[in-house]
C-alpha cells in the first residue's frame, strides 16, 4: 500500500535519465556502419573493372586483326604456306593458206623463283650462285624479284631456254639454292627461220613499261606477247588464258596437297593468205639485195607474199638476247624495217596514175599523140628525157612502152598539179593501205599546203611535172605500188591488202574507181606493150603466160638508183602482181628489178626457165643518171 502523501516515480524514470548516452552510442555506431559499408567489396570492384578494361583492350585488337587487318594477316597466311605455279598457254599456230607451218611453238627448260627465298639470310649467296649459273647480270635478277611484290606466292620466271649445263648446275645446288625451280614451258618456234620474217614479227616477254600499260588486259608478270608483225597484230587472238596450280607447302617448302587446277586454254590458231612456196621464192629472187618483193592476188587483195632484206630469224628472240646479239643484229642494215611498208621516190611505175589523170580529164583521149624530145622546157628548167634524144611524135601506148618522161610531163602539166594529186590518193597514194602491220608508212604526196609548211614556197608546175613521172616529193611504198598496179589488173577496183585468209570483210574492201572502160583498155594495153616491145621484155618468155607491168628507175645517189618493176598475169585474167624493188641497186627497172618479178612469176605458175645456155630475150638498157623508167 503506498503512502497517500507520497507521489509515486513513473517505472521508466530511469531510462529516460540514460537515454541521451545510449542515443549517443547509438549514433555513433550508426556512423562506423556508415563508414564501412561497401569496404569488403571494394577489391572485387576494382578486380571486376581491371578485367573489363582488359577484356575491351583484347577484344579492340583482336576486331582491329580480325575486322581490319584480317585480309591482309590472311594473304600473308597463305604467302608462307601457299605457293602458285602458273602455266603459261601454248600460243596459237601460224599457218600459210595451205597449211604449212609458219610458226608454232616448241619445248624448253625455263628457272623460277619463289619471292619468298629472297628474304632468307643467304639470298645473297643465293644470287650469286644465281647469276653465275645463269649468266645473267645479279642487278636484273633483283630487278626481276622485285617486281614480284605484287604476287609474292607466285613461282616467277627468271630465265628462259635453259641449256642442258644450265639445268644440271641448279639441280647439283639444288639444296643451297632454295626457293628455285626448274620447270617444262613452250616457246615460239619459226620452222622457216628468216622467210616470212617481217610479215610473222616475233615474240618476246613484256618489259616493266609494257607490262603496266597492259596489266589492264590481264598481262601479268613474265608474260610473252606479239612484238612485230602478225604476232602483234593478232596477239588477241594468239595469245591464249594463264592456267596454274595452287599448292600448300610446309615449312622447307614440302608440298602437302593441291589446293585447285586450271588448265592454260591455248591460243587460237591463225591463217594467213601467204604461200610459202612462193615467200621462198621472192626471198631467193630479191636475194642480199637491199629492198622488198609483194605479190598480191589482184582480185582482193590477198597478200602472197611480201620479202624485205635485210632481215633476220625470229627464233633469236625465243631466247634472252645478248648484248654481242643485238649488237649484230644492228650492224647488219636495220633488218626490222619493213622496205615493204617503207616509202620511195617511185619513179616510172607511177606513170599508171598520170596516164590515168590525163586520159580521165577528157584534155588527153586515147588517140592522143604528142611530140617528145630530149627536153621538156617547163618555167626555164630542162626537164630531160632518159634516152638524152626522145621519141619523136606518140601515144599513150608507145609512151607507157618506152617510158618517156616528156610525153608525161606534157600529161602532168596539161592536167594541173591538183587533178594529178587528186588522182595519186585516189589511187591510194599518201595514206596507209590498211594491212595488218603496224610498220605501215602512208608514203607522201605533197600539195600546196604541205609545200609551204614544209618550204615556205608555193607549188609550181615544175613540181607537178616532177610528180607525173614518179619523182619530186612523191613517196609510196612497195606494197602501195602493188595496190596500184592491181586496179588495171582486175578492172578498175582499189583493193585493200591483207594477211588474214577467209576474212569476210575482204569482199567490201574493193573500190571502184569509176574508170572509163577506154582508160582501162589504154592502160592495159600500154603495159602490155611494156613487156613485149619496151623496158620489160625480161618477163617476155615463151614458158610464161603473158606478162603485163612497168619498169621504174628513180634517181638517188649517182651511180645508186633505186630501181622498180611491177607486173601482173595472166594478161586476160591476172591472178597475181609482183612489184619488185631494189634500193640504191644501180641499173635500170627492167634489167635489175624485172628478172626478180619474173622469179616469182616462175614459181607462182610453176614452170622452168629454159637451159642457161638458151639465148635470153634482149633487156633495154640505158645510163643510169637521169633515167626514170
Amino acid at each position: 500500500m503506498r503512502h497517500p502523501g507520497l507521489i509515486a516515480k513513473p517505472k521508466n524514470q530511469k531510462k529516460k535519465h540514460r537515454r541521451p548516452a545510449v542515443n549517443n552510442l547509438i549514433q555513433e555506431k550508426k556512423k562506423q556502419n556508415e563508414r564501412t559499408v561497401g569496404k569488403s567489396f571494394q577489391p572485387w570492384l576494382i578486380m571486376g573493372l581491371i578485367t573489363i578494361i582488359l577484356l575491351f583492350g583484347v577484344g579492340s585488337r583482336l576486331a582491329y586483326l580480325q575486322l581490319y587487318q584480317g585480309k591482309f594477316n590472311q594473304e600473308k597466311a597463305d604467302n608462307n604456306r601457299i605457293r602458285i605455279i602458273p602455266k603459261q598457254p601454248v600460243r596459237g599456230n601460224l599457218f600459210d593458206r595451205k597449211g604449212r607451218v609458219l610458226a608454232t611453238a616448241r619445248l624448253t627448260h625455263a628457272a623460277y623463283l619463289w619471292p619468298k627465298a629472297q628474304r632468307r639470310p643467304d639470298w645473297n649467296v643465293n644470287l650469286d650462285k644465281l647469276a653465275e649459273i645463269l649468266n645473267i647480270p645479279k642487278a636484273e635478277l633483283q630487278q626481276r624479284v622485285e617486281q614480284s611484290d605484287e604476287t609474292p606466292s607466285t613461282l616467277i620466271r627468271i630465265a628462259r631456254s635453259l641449256t642442258p649445263a644450265q639445268i644440271t648446275a641448279i639441280e647439283e645446288y639444288k639444296d643451297e639454292l632454295k626457293g628455285i625451280e626448274v620447270d617444262i614451258e613452250t616457246v615460239r618456234h619459226y620452222p622457216n627461220g628468216q622467210n616470212g620474217a617481217h610479215i610473222l614479227g616475233y615474240t618476246g616477254e613484256l618489259n616493266a613499261e609494257e607490262l603496266k600499260a597492259r596489266r589492264k588486259d590481264g598481262y601479268r608478270l613474265g608474260d610473252i606477247a606479239g612484238k612485230m608483225g602478225i604476232e602483234a597484230a593478232y596477239e588477241k587472238q594468239l595469245r591464249g588464258e594463264w592456267g596454274g596450280m595452287q599448292l600448300e607447302v610446309d615449312g622447307a617448302g614440302k608440298v602437302l596437297k593441291i589446293l585447285g587446277q586450271k588448265q592454260a586454254k591455248p591460243g587460237k590458231d591463225v591463217t594467213l593468205t601467204l604461200d610459202l612456196k612462193l615467200q621462198k621464192a621472192a626471198e631467193t629472187a630479191l636475194g642480199e639485195r637491199k629492198g622488198a618483193i609483194v605479190a598480191l592476188d589482184p582480185r582482193d587483195g590477198s597478200i602472197l607474199a611480201m620479202v624485205s632484206y635485210p632481215s633476220y630469224d625470229p627464233n633469236v628472240f625465243s631466247s634472252p638476247i645478248t648484248n654481242d646479239i643485238w649488237k649484230k643484229l644492228q650492224a647488219e642494215g636495220n633488218p626490222f624495217i619493213n622496205r615493204a611498208l617503207q616509202g620511195f621516190p617511185p619513179a616510172s611505175t607511177f606513170k599508171v596514175v598520170t596516164q590515168t589523170a590525163g586520159l580521165e580529164s577528157g584534155k588527153f583521149p586515147p588517140n592522143t599523140i604528142l611530140n617528145t624530145g630530149p627536153y621538156l622546157y617547163v618555167g626555164g628548167t630542162a626537164f630531160g628525157e632518159w634516152n638524152h634524144a626522145g621519141f619523136g611524135p606518140i601515144g599513150f601506148i608507145r609512151a607507157l612502152a618506152m617510158s618517156s618522161n616528156t610525153f608525161h610531163g606534157q600529161i602532168g602539166r596539161g592536167v594541173t598539179g591538183p587533178v594529178l594529186i587528186q588522182w595519186a590518193r585516189r589511187y591510194g597514194f599518201g595514206r596507209r593501205t590498211g594491212v595488218e602491220l603496224g610498220e605501215e608508212s602512208s608514203g607522201l604526196i605533197a600539195d600546196n599546203a604541205w609545200k609551204k609548211k614544209n618550204y615556205k614556197l608555193d607549188w609550181t608546175e615544175g613540181d607537178t611535172v616532177n610528180m607525173s613521172i614518179g619523182q619530186g616529193f612523191t613517196l609510196a611504198t612497195p606494197l602501195q605500188v602493188a595496190v596500184m598496179f592491181c586496179v588495171p589488173a582486175n578492172g578498175g577496183y582499189l583493193v585493200k591488202p591483207h594477211l588474214l585468209k577467209d576474212d569476210k570483210n575482204s569482199k567490201k574492201w574493193r573500190e571502184s574507181l569509176h574508170l572509163k572502160p577506154a582508160t582501162l583498155t589504154t592502160l592495159r594495153a600500154g603495159l602490155r606493150a611494156v613487156v613485149a616491145e619496151g623496158t620489160g621484155r625480161a618477163l617476155n618468155q615463151p614458158y610464161l603466160p603473158e606478162v603485163a607491168g612497168k619498169s621504174g628507175t628513180a634517181e638517188a645517189r649517182p651511180g645508186k638508183s633505186h630501181t622498180w618493176f611491177g607486173g601482173f598475169a595472166p594478161f586476160d585474167k591476172p591472178q597475181i602482181v609482183v612489184v619488185a624493188f631494189a634500193e640504191h641497186s644501180g641499173g635500170g627497172g627492167g634489167s635489175v628489178a624485172g628478172p626478180m618479178v619474173r622469179q616469182v612469176m616462175e614459181a607462182y605458175f610453176d614452170v622452168k626457165p629454159p637451159e642457161a645456155d638458151q639465148p635470153k630475150a634482149p633487156i633495154v638498157t640505158a645510163p643510169t643518171t637521169r633515167r626514170r623508167n
